[in-house]
């Protein structure tokens, strides 16, 4: 009996360590660059709030899901149920702000704007009757968010169809939907209030004229597989 209870104190302990040296492996989560200057999407969105919406609060999201991370390892490594689940709301806090926002740079252009192309337009037109009662929808969504968080146009598998969606703070379409995020619209007051105040429905007026449709179209083409 003092044997296998050993082997078990044993097996326990290679288990606490084999965690720990995932936890130690793992990647960190980092920045990803723009693949345009923060001036590129002027008059539209300045300068001044994509280089602070950039490398400040988004920098946030990814410096603090890395922390909250490495203190979730530690939690499990130590069986602490209990700070496993008080963890939760910052890994969905900082996790859904470097999931949005990784996405919504993409969603963006200077060379963005006009009208989408090919099987997503057709998709759009099917799904909400045309590409300006879509865009009618969606920015009605995203204005009428209380306080901050995301106006979304998403995919769902289940049905095979476009829709749109409204998430409050950081919380991610796909995570608390299901629907995989095409392009997202960033309602956080970091995200306009310098240029625009507090008129929110002039900033998602303007966005449609930076809009990457290609990129979108991409979205779709990979979430239909």
């Amino acid at each position: 009996m003092l044997c296998r209870v050993g082997q078990i104190h044993r097996c326990a302990a290679s288990l606490s360590q084999a965690i720990r040296q995932v936890g130690a492996s793992r990647q960190k989560h980092t920045l990803p660059d723009l693949t345009y200057d923060y001036g590129a999407l002027e008059p539209h969105i300045s300068a001044e709030i994509m280089q602070l919406h950039h490398s400040k609060h988004h920098a946030t999201y990814v410096n603090n899901l890395n922390v909250t991370e490495e203190k979730y390892q530690e939690a499990l490594a130590k069986g602490d149920v209990t700070a496993q689940v008080a963890l939760q709301p910052a890994l969905k806090f900082n996790g859904g702000g470097h999931i949005n926002h990784t996405i919504f740079w993409t969603n963006l252009s200077p060379n963005g704007g006009g009208e989408p192309q090919g099987e997503l337009m057709e998709t759009i037109k099917r799904d909400f009757g045309s590409f300006q009662k879509m865009k009618e929808k969606m920015s009605a969504a995203t204005v009428a968010v209380q306080g901050s968080g995301w106006g979304w146009l998403g995919y769902s598998k289940d049905t095979g169809s476009l829709c749109i969606a409204a998430c409050g703070n950081q919380d991610p379409l796909q995570g608390t939907t299901g629907l995989i995020p095409l392009l997202g619209i960033d309602v956080w007051e970091h995200a306009y209030y310098l240029q625009y105040k507090n008129v929110r429905p002039d900033y998602v007026k303007a966005i449609w004229n930076v809009i990457n449709w290609e990129n979108v179209s991409e979205r779709l083409q990979t979430a239909k597989k």
